[in-house]
């Protein structure tokens, strides 16, 4: 009986032992279970040598034969390098900072390439600049950025082809020169900023006086227009005075000769009325003006019209009788 519990402990033992090593099996088989996300790719060796390239999903490892050799990112990445010192064509030595952007196009070659890509784009990027701003002056250099970017951008995106990595940007992010030719340029900016100043106070002085001479000029070209006008309208107004008064002479006179035509009509059917005999005294002063006396009497009083009428009619009747 004895034995019988001791082969039944020795089967419940092997049994724990045979279900403990399946369980360590299966988390080790489940442990070579790689999911890829989809900004990432997986380089797998096999033996020691390349074997794949893993992208997007649900990837096993073959146990103790493959191994995932790089992790490498497919997102565009940026790195900010520390400052160069670089020499300009005139000999001045400035501190340059660049910030380059690339992406990993081949993640083989990546991984293969160069053994530290990242520390081999820094030393291109250092190198290129050297290049590129030795043969720039101080002032084209500072007011070259978009050239630099270019070029440096071009050098680099084929430079770095063997390794899997394409350029996209270059950017010059800081450009430091000495503190004694920063000071000098602030001192040069100033004064530029004077000049600039002095110049901008001349122009508008000198356009403040032509606007002033222009004004003053049509000022007086709108009194001149003016007195012109007030003269013209003055002149237009007195020839329609000159106008009237001649018009109501004119009328005047025609009222006095159809008048004196209606005194004839009238002498000649009757007595004359005391207005022909107005007209009449008229005629009579003309002829006694006209005549052969040597005297002439005229009534003082010529306005009094019934005098000169009565005179009138005395003359008529001595030259009927």
């Amino acid at each position: 009986m004895f034995n019988v519990i001791l082969a039944d402990s020795s089967v419940v033992i092997v049994s724990v032992v045979l279900a403990i090593i399946l369980i360590l099996v299966a988390a080790y088989l489940i442990s070579r279970i790689r999911v890829v996300r989809q900004t990432s790719k997986y380089v797998v060796e096999r033996l020691g040598g390349f074997h794949a390239t893993w992208g997007v999903g649900l990837h096993w490892l073959v146990p103790f034969v493959d191994r995932v050799a790089h992790v490498v990112s497919m997102k565009e990445q940026v790195k900010d390098f520390d400052p160069q010192p670089v020499i300009t064509k005139d000999n001045v030595t400035m501190q340059i900072d660049t910030v380059v952007f690339f992406q990993v196009t081949d993640p083989k070659l990546y991984a293969y390439g160069v053994e530290n890509p990242i520390a081999a784009i820094e030393n291109l990027s250092a190198t290129t600049l050297r290049n590129i701003i030795g043969e720039l002056d101080l002032d084209e250099t500072l007011t070259s950025r978009d050239i630099i970017n270019t070029k440096m951008r071009s050098i680099l995106d084929e430079a770095t082809d063997p390794w899997g990595i394409k350029v996209n940007r270059v950017e010059v992010k800081n450009i430091l020169p000495p503190k004694d030719i920063r000071d000098a340029m602030e001192r040069q900016m100033r004064a530029e900023r004077e000049r600039r100043e002095k110049i901008l106070l001349a122009e508008g002085e000198k356009k403040s006086q032509i606007l002033l001479a222009e004004g003053q000029k049509e000022s007086q070209i709108l009194k001149a227009d003016a007195e012109k006008e007030a003269m013209i309208k003055k002149a237009e107004g007195e020839a329609q005075s000159i106008l009237s008064v001649k018009k109501a002479e004119a009328e005047g006179i025609r009222l006095i000769r159809e008048a004196e035509a209606e005194g004839l009509k009238s002498l000649k059917a009757a007595d004359p009325s005391k207005e022909v005999l107005t007209l009449r005294s008229y005629e009579a002063v003309k002829d006694l003006a006209n005549g052969q006396a040597t005297k002439i009497i005229v009534p003082s009083e010529l306005q009094n019209v019934s005098t000169l009428a009565t005179t009138v009619a005395e003359v008529i009747k001595e030259k009927k009788n």
